[in-house]
């Protein structure tokens, strides 16, 4: 993989691992109709959204370490912690399990036959509608001082669809959380708070896995991929947050719609391979 190749796959992952659109169907899209030809991989793909989730850490640091420090006075048994933080925290920790735990279990399947073309294009047009359906429904009355346990699990396991490329990490809990009654910014900010264990910790998990790979992905262009999604990612949670006060859900669907479309199309006429 080139330099050149690498900043742009970190300029895409930038761009939409926060909008509900699915980040690792673009680069796995974008992997093969780039010089190199081929699928960056899951693990390339996992290492990058370190630099996204680094953003999240900047942009919600006062939120992050609220909880931290909440749910550590707690396991301390210190007097006066926030308890709302400390609940918080919690919620998200337990909603992290599902993705862990099904990411372990299907490690196969989620670096070969889940990243089959066909079935993203699939997942970028059904999800995108299961979205506008949210969108149009949910009441969005409530914030996230409302979340219970049930509420943080069950968007734990709405998480846990994103292992398929498609499907969208931030689209599948923000979707949850608009059917359970969100409002959009309440939703995409326990989104983003949610993603920060479950990404930081895959990423890890494949950095570690893949230190000693001869076939691993050259140190350069994993930095330069990673490091370009940070500063992208940034300034993306900032406009994110500010829009999605102002307008809905639905330019994100119908840009899912037109590119599982799009795709589909490509697939059928032998341009890109599913595989």
């Amino acid at each position: 993989m080139q330099i050149w190749e690498a900043a742009l796959l970190g300029l895409v992952q930038g761009l939409t691992e926060f909008l509900p659109v699915s980040s690792s169907a673009h680069l796995r899209i974008l992997g093969q109709v780039l010089p190199s030809g081929s699928d960056p991989g899951a693990a390339f793909t996992a290492i990058v959204q370190i630099g996204t989730e680094l953003a999240v850490l900047v942009h919600f640091r006062r939120d992050l370490i609220a909880m931290l420090r909440a749910v550590l006075a707690q396991l301390l048994r210190r007097p006066g912690y926030d308890g709302a933080s400390a609940r918080l925290g919690w919620i998200v920790a337990i909603g992290s399990l599902p993705i862990v735990v099904l990411g372990l279990a299907l490690q196969g399947a989620i670096e070969t036959v889940l990243r089959d073309l066909y079935l993203t294009a699939a997942m970028l047009i059904g999800f995108g509608l299961v979205l506008a359906l949210a969108d149009r429904i949910g009441s969005k009355a409530l914030t996230l001082d409302r979340l219970g346990w049930r509420s943080g699990i069950a968007l734990g396991f709405a998480q846990a669809l994103a292992l398929i490329p498609g499907v969208s990490r931030s689209g599948a809990t923000i979707t949850g959380a608009l059917f359970l009654g969100f409002g959009r910014p309440a939703a995409a900010r326990f989104s983003f708070l949610l993603a920060v264990p479950a990404v930081f910790g895959s990423g890890l998990y494949q950095l570690a896995k893949s230190w000693g790979d001869p076939q691993r992905a050259a140190l350069a262009p994993t930095v330069v991929a990673t490091l370009t999604a940070f500063l992208t990612g940034y300034f993306v949670i900032v406009g994110f947050m500010r829009l999605i006060s102002r307008i809905s859900f639905l330019p994100f669907v119908c840009y899912r719609v037109a590119l599982g479309l799009l795709l589909l199309a490509l697939l059928w006429v032998g341009v890109l391979s599913p595989g």
